[in-house]
């Protein structure tokens, strides 16, 4: 059985990951600051701290992922479309090369890659206070594809 102290701390790291929405990287410094400080006093708390680290590790190593898919992707996409012998200004050119019906071929990209983005962080939110909750309650959990950088 762990202290009080001990899951409402846990609680606290995994919680305080949220800051990456108010304060740049607040998702890495905040918890650091918390889980090295306390990872001594307590197991639990040296668990939670690991945990939350490696998924927000995590989640930046798949996002990085998918902009190194996607940024290629785009400008493919964008060139495949773009005769070079064409390249000058006109209305009639660009309707025809660079718009699918009134939406250019960057919003259809922007659209899908937005809302995948979209989607991952509401999931992330909702793993987070799932986590939380669980510290809370003095249970280890472990986040669904987390990397171990920390063990």
């Amino acid at each position: 059985m762990y202290t009080t102290n001990e899951k409402n701390i846990a609680t606290v790291i995994h919680l305080s990951t949220l800051t990456q929405y108010c304060i740049p990287f607040g998702n890495y410094i905040f918890p650091i600051l918390i889980w090295s400080s306390k990872k001594e006093e307590s197991e639990f708390v040296d668990f939670n701290g690991k945990q939350a680290l490696n998924f927000q590790l995590s989640i930046l190593l798949y996002s990085l992922v998918l902009l190194a898919i996607s940024i290629p992707l785009l400008i493919f996409t964008v060139l495949q479309n773009l005769p070079m012998e064409q390249f000058e200004y006109n209305s009639h050119f660009f309707r025809e090369h660079v718009f699918i019906g009134n939406l250019p071929v960057i919003g259809i990209i922007g659209i899908i890659t937005g809302a995948l983005f979209v989607l991952v962080k509401f999931i992330e939110i909702i793993i987070i206070i799932y986590a939380a909750v669980k510290a809370l309650n003095g249970e280890r959990y472990n986040y669904p594809l987390s990397i171990p950088f920390f063990k």
